[in-house]
């Protein structure tokens, strides 16, 4: 295998922030970081591009700093997407077998069929990912190929995305001098990094907590079930705390980062922090547990309307691995004992995983999705059996590659 084929980078392109993550393929076949950089994202809001130069300088910012760090230039990139015009969906489709077993040809012809339903205008297809097939009376089956059969059944969860959301997407990257090698549902992609194959078979719940929105997606019998979005997340905490204590919102970050805890009655009433006011003239000294209410408030809200999203798809019951929680709200203290109370499952929090080398770099739920494209295209799991949408998506990708080529 050639030095730059063994190259691996995610970009994750958030809404507080961007990280390029730079690995290698060893020739044991394990991937290790030797390069990261990230900047704060600036042109984003709930993960849609909002600011197409200042995003365009945050990614061109944070993948210098990574090249910097591994000692190579950067030419293409893995990236994920997210944000409240993602959608999923399980649908099914049947065909007939003619042959004497089913083949690969089978497989791909009926997944294919289950992407034929009508979409909204404006909207293509992301994902296709097989939950299970059927031969005619066998369900539960991973693989159909090489049985004997004369109906064969999927059922496929597909997601789809707004075509100028991925659009934006891809402009921002090729303006930063990237080429777009493929574009992974964030859920997915974090999934890969921080959940175990038990975990995925049993039946796993993975909320990713961003900044301008919180990823869900359900897992069981090895076969993702159900992904949502909720256009809530930890910026909504930081403007609670600014509006809450009038500080600046910049204060208001800081000040959820160093003394933010996500149960009031586990702090003592007495501790005191200094929170600037918004001008900076004076500093006022307010109860670290006033803190604790804002923040116990919005996180409590987050679980609850994660808690209805789940039962409502039937899964609740079948969690037994529970709820693993990740990005970077969900390093806040306290915040897996709220989920526990709410939830009524067994709660975790994800550390990215998969990845050797300079693994201190990347070690906080902060960093599982851009590690987690990594993972996920090193290693293709099967959940993560992907059929691309043919149309407008490919198009997109397919015209920006071409000028980007002509430009540069």
């Amino acid at each position: 295998m050639a030095a730059r084929d063994r190259i691996i980078v995610g970009l994750d392109i958030g809404t507080t922030k961007i990280c390029c993550l730079i690995t290698e393929m060893s020739e044991a076949g394990e991937l290790e970081v030797i390069g990261f950089g990230v900047s704060e994202s600036k042109g984003l809001r709930r993960g849609l591009v909002v600011n197409m130069e200042q995003t365009v300088e945050a990614i061109r910012g944070c993948v210098e700093d990574a090249e910097r760090m591994a000692g190579i230039r950067v030419d293409e990139v893995y990236t994920g997407i997210a944000g409240g015009h993602i959608q999923g969906i399980s649908t099914s489709a049947v065909i007939a077998i003619k042959g004497e077993e089913i083949t690969d040809v089978d497989r791909r012809r009926v997944v294919e069929q289950a992407k034929d339903f009508a979409k909204p205008v404006g909207v293509e297809i992301i994902h296709v990912l097989p939950q299970e097939f059927t031969v005619d009376d066998i369900t539960g089956i991973t693989n159909p190929v090489g049985m004997a059969g004369s109906r064969l059944e999927a059922r496929v969860h597909i997601v789809t995305g707004s075509v100028s959301a991925v659009s934006n997407i891809t402009k921002c990257a090729q303006k930063a001098g990237l080429g777009l090698q493929d574009i992974v549902l964030q859920q997915i992609a974090s999934a890969a990094s921080i959940l175990t194959p038990d975990e995925i078979q049993l039946g796993v719940i993975i909320k990713d907590i961003g900044g301008g929105t919180t990823d869900i997606a359900v897992f069981n019998e090895g076969a993702i079930r159900h992904t949502s979005v909720l256009s809530l997340g930890g910026d909504n905490i930081t403007n609670d705390i600014a509006v809450g204590l009038r500080c600046p919102i910049a204060e208001a970050e800081r000040l959820k980062i160093k003394y933010g805890h996500a149960s009031a009655s586990r702090i003592s009433p007495d501790e005191q922090i200094e929170v600037p006011s918004i001008g900076g003239d004076t500093v006022n000294m307010v109860p670290r547990r006033i803190l604790a209410e804002i923040i116990e408030s919005r996180v409590e809200e987050l679980f609850k309307l994660a808690y209805n999203e789940i039962r409502n798809t039937g899964y609740s019951e079948m969690m037994s691995a529970g709820l693993v929680l990740t990005g970077g709200a969900s390093s806040l203290e306290g915040v897996a004992e709220l989920a526990e109370g709410i939830m009524h499952m067994p709660v975790r929090i994800g550390l990215p995983r998969g990845v050797k080398g300079l693994v201190e770099l990347v070690n906080s739920p902060a960093y599982a999705t851009a590690v987690g494209l990594c993972v996920y295209e090193a290693g293709k799991p099967s959940y993560g059996f992907k059929t691309k949408g043919t149309g407008v998506f490919e198009k997109i990708l397919e015209r920006m590659i071409s000028w980007f080529k002509e430009v540069f």
